[in-house]
């Protein structure tokens, strides 16, 4: 560690110590194509134990880590050395700049301070501030999220957090992409409709954009509540339908997304969303059968597959990782992410796919990498491959 960063950190610490410490913000990443964009870290109150919470900021989701300050001083100056330029203290005295310049010059910039202590809190149990609004929210109460008089119910409490976070998720996403005056909207398989009435709402209500957005239902019971659901809550152009994703008609679609579509039906899903042209596909995937069924490799992977536990998660990776290769072949850029904790919901991987246009050559190395995957693991045929062979 340089004598420069060294002082800085102990410029930190003592900030802490003295209770000036207000927040620091990492940025300006050293690889420019790393996934982590910034770190946030600011002092939480744990128990009565005052610690650093870590807010680790990627493209689509964040994540937030608490550590104690002996322990966070150190990760600090690792990432200052490692994957970011600058660094902005802020503590109740002064404003501190730090930064590496070309030929690895480093120039501290003391500046009067801007925040007080009255800027933040150190509650680490406050409230978090929800996309998806409860207050006069008529959809939640109708699906049973809330009480009449707003309030999030003890037993939906995880699902108004998943709720939440696909909305987050979405935002990150659609930001941005360019769209037509009018995006058009498809949920495959949109069982109750919570996430189908929270992305109407925020298209139309949060941003206030012109939107259709149509939930394809098998079940008709379903179908009919959420249309009266959505006629209630005034939203025209909400509308739901009963048919299966094979059958659905598609056309100029903007978004699809497919929910915990179970085994195959995900992979209907992005077929039908690949041949729709939709500029983004999002899919939770369910149960990995089928490809769980045709594994047997005859290499040294047999040791793993032999053992049932380790045989279904070997599956669900080999099964969602062709999915988004063969995405990537037909000219989606892809990402496969964990989009909540587990304590929220079992089912919490998610891949997302957003139209590029890309070369062919890049097209034909997708491909192979899908057919070393099946003979590596033994694997004849993925559906979703057949699909397109179609």
């Amino acid at each position: 560690m340089s004598t420069e960063l060294h002082s800085f950190i102990q410029l930190l610490v003592k900030s802490i110590e003295k209770q000036l410490f207000i927040k620091i913000t990492l940025g300006n990443k050293r690889e420019k194509s790393a996934d982590l964009k910034n770190v946030f870290v600011k002092p939480v109150l744990i128990k009565t134990v005052t610690k650093l919470s870590f807010i680790y900021r990627y493209p689509t989701k964040d994540i937030t880590k608490n550590f104690d300050v002996k322990e966070s001083s150190v990760l600090i100056g690792k990432m200052l050395e490692d994957e970011f330029y600058n660094a902005d203290l802020f503590t109740t005295e002064n404003d501190v700049h730090f930064s590496v310049q070309k030929n690895n010059l480093i120039k501290t910039i003391v500046r009067p301070a801007t925040l007080t202590t009255n800027s933040l809190s150190t509650h680490h149990d406050k409230d978090k501030v929800r996309i998806v609004k409860t207050i006069n929210n008529i959809y939640l109460k109708e699906l049973g999220i809330t009480t009449a008089e707003g309030v999030v119910k003890k037993d939906m409490q995880d699902k108004y957090k998943q709720i939440n976070r696909y909305i987050e998720i979405i935002e990150g996403i659609i930001k941005d992409l360019n769209f037509k005056e009018v995006i058009k909207v498809v949920d495959m398989g949109s069982g109750k409709g919570y996430l189908t009435f929270a992305l109407y709402d925020y298209l139309v209500n949060n941003l206030l954009l012109t939107a259709t957005v149509t939930g394809i239902e098998l079940r008709k019971e379903l179908v009919q509540k959420c249309n009266k659901i959505a006629l209630d809550s005034h939203y025209a152009n909400l509308i739901f339908k009963d048919g299966t994703i094979q059958d659905a008609v598609l056309s100029d679609i903007d978004i699809l997304i497919a929910l915990h579509a179970c085994d195959t039906a995900t992979d209907d899903a992005i077929y039908r969303g690949i041949k729709a042209n939709s500029k983004v596909i999002i899919c939770a995937p369910c149960c990995h059968k089928q490809i769980r069924k045709q594994m047997d490799p005859v290499n040294e992977l047999k040791s793993i597959t032999k053992h049932g536990i380790l045989l279904e998660r070997q599956a669900e990776i080999i099964t969602d990782a062709i999915r988004a290769l063969l995405l990537e072949a037909h000219g989606y850029k892809t990402k496969v992410f964990e989009f909540i904790a587990t304590e929220h919901t079992p089912k919490n991987v998610l891949i997302v796919a957003i139209k590029l246009v890309k070369e062919k050559e890049s097209l034909k190395i997708a491909l192979d990498k899908v057919g070393g995957i099946k003979k590596l693991f033994g694997i004849k045929t993925h559906y979703l491959e057949t699909l397109l062979e179609n």
